[in-house]
């Protein structure tokens, strides 16, 4: 097996069938797989959820973006399955710690290692900028509305944030790995009870609005990034933390949605007054620290099950394609809807053009997902070239060992 991209293209029965032992055989014996499989598994949180809470309403040949919550608010809950971002964080945290104590006890520099780190994050992300600038300019030549225009592009780039923070926390490892949880905890809470407690009266606007928000978004995500750094050091031991972090996080994000006021939804919905991501609020940080739980309890099964050859098959191939995916599903999602509404003769289909307004608009976007799957993985045999910046031809092995930290 050479590469992912050569796995897309369809290959010979006998190959395509011992792919997976092909894969297992390759992986390096030391690789926790178990990390993996929580990265897969917050990619795939993220991307249904985008996937699942996103419209793309055409009305008056003019494109908006739009939410089923919006509309639905009663489905709010359920968008509590497709938050996994923290996941994101506490892995990182754990595998951005390991490889800064490492890297320190070779000998390499500081700025050495850090640049390797952020450039496997910002490679992918410029051809994606590079390729929306060109299809902006297209679609603004061939008549599309500015406003239009502007709703996909934002689509599409508004998950960079993302890259931002990650990149920003990965470049304060060395001071924050041993931090303590709390601190950050606290900060969000006082940042909170400022904005929400009655306290920013008699403080200048700006501060408010703008200081306090960068502060909620450093502090909401150093959280799970700084559990993820004690998990590193060893701190994190036992099921009865998973438990105390799951049950005491879970609580207390019920008790702030139930009780204080904060929106039930733990995802943007366009249009409402409050976000619990926008900067990340004291429920979504608690809500967080309650999936930092779960994700240590589900350490034993997913060890279990990725023994199996199948499974850490496609665990593996999830994470040497990470990034492309996660910069490229809200893309897969437009040109489905972009070539669904050509074929259709500008006729708008329910579940891709239509006002996110019943259940026959979730039922319908249901149906399209694989669809969404299936554009994605084209995205992925197309871009996957560039999250690397290496040969297609390098062994799988290779890759494997040098995603292993």
């Amino acid at each position: 097996m050479r590469d992912l991209i050569a796995r897309i293209v369809p290959a010979p029965p006998a190959r395509t069938r011992d792919l997976p032992a092909r894969i297992d055989a390759a992986t390096p014996a030391g690789r926790d797989r178990t990390l993996d499989a929580l990265r897969a598994l917050a990619i795939l949180g993220v991307v249904a959820g985008h996937w699942m809470v996103t419209a793309l309403v055409v009305e008056s040949g003019s494109v908006r973006v739009a939410s089923p919550l919006r509309h639905m608010p009663q489905l709010a809950p359920l968008s509590w399955a497709f938050q996994t971002l923290a996941v994101f964080f506490l892995v990182g945290g754990l595998v951005g710690t390991r490889s800064h104590l490492r890297a320190r006890a070779e000998g390499v520099p500081y700025a050495r290692w850090l640049a390797g780190r952020v450039v496997r994050l910002f490679r992918p992300a410029v051809v994606v900028l590079a390729v929306w600038a060109g299809a902006a300019l297209v679609m603004l030549a061939a008549g599309a509305r500015l406003e239009s225009v502007q709703a996909l592009v934002k689509l599409v780039l508004a998950p960079m944030w993302f890259l931002l923070v990650f990149a920003a926390l990965t470049a304060a490892t060395p001071l924050v790995s041993r931090l303590h949880p709390a601190w950050p905890f606290a900060v969000v809470a006082c940042a909170d009870l400022v904005r929400f407690g009655g306290l920013a009266e008699g403080l200048p606007g700006g501060l408010v609005g703008g200081s306090l928000w960068w502060v909620n978004v450093a502090a909401g995500w150093l959280v799970p990034y700084c559990l993820g750094a004690a998990w590193a050091r060893g701190r994190l031991k036992g099921r009865a933390t998973g438990w105390g972090l799951l049950l005491g996080g879970g609580a207390a994000a019920v008790a702030l949605v139930g009780w204080g006021g904060y929106p039930a939804a733990m995802v943007g919905v366009p249009g409402a007054p409050l976000s619990n991501l926008d900067p990340p609020s004291l429920a979504a940080v608690t809500f967080g620290i309650a999936q930092s739980g779960a994700a240590l309890l589900l350490l034993g099964p997913l060890r279990r099950l990725l023994r199996r050859p199948v499974a850490w098959a496609a665990v593996a191939l999830a994470n040497l394609a990470a990034m492309t995916i996660f910069l490229w599903h809200q893309t897969a999602m437009i040109a489905v809807a972009s070539v669904a509404l050509f074929a259709a003769g500008s006729t708008p289909l329910s579940g891709l053009h239509t006002v996110p307004d019943g259940l026959d608009w979730v039922l319908a976007r249901v149906a399209w997902l694989p669809v969404f799957a299936v554009a994605l993985l084209v995205c992925c045999a197309a871009f996957h070239g560039h999250e690397r910046g290496r040969p297609r031809a390098e062994p799988v092995a290779e890759r494997l060992h040098a995603g292993s930290s």
